[in-house]
């Protein structure tokens, strides 16, 4: 079986890296976590083909739950999306949730099987 993967886009580097280590500690190893920050040149700020590459990096059948910490994340999100080819699409979405604490319950969710729409909304729940 495979699990829901988890995409975490930061405009900081040290942050998206902290969230990874963060839910592996608290998670486990069962479920891709792929830590998306910074640009092209290591300062703060986001870049699609960098979103994508950490799309792939963790593709699964199962999908891929992106997070985002600001709204340049989620643009930049959603143009990585539009960049996959079309079976690829419908299998990734940017939560609307806060991105530590929707990442951790996101995670946690996904290492027990459960589908990308239930990730998805257990994620959600949390910025409610």
């Amino acid at each position: 079986m495979t699990n829901v993967s988890i995409v975490l886009v930061s405009h900081s580097a040290k942050l998206a890296e902290g969230i990874r280590e963060m839910i592996h500690q608290m998670v486990g190893d069962n479920v891709q976590v792929a830590a998306v920050g910074g640009n092209l040149v290591g300062d703060l700020g986001t870049d699609p083909k960098r979103i994508r590459g950490g799309i792939e990096e963790v593709w699964s059948d199962a999908g891929v739950a992106i997070l985002v910490d600001l709204g340049g994340a989620e643009m930049n999100s959603e143009m990585a999306i539009e960049a996959l080819e079309p079976k690829r699409r419908s299998k990734v979405v940017i939560c609307d949730a806060p991105i530590v604490e929707g990442a951790v319950v996101a995670a946690t969710e996904a290492s027990g099987g459960s589908s990308l729409a239930v990730v998805r909304a257990t994620a959600e729940a949390v910025g409610r």
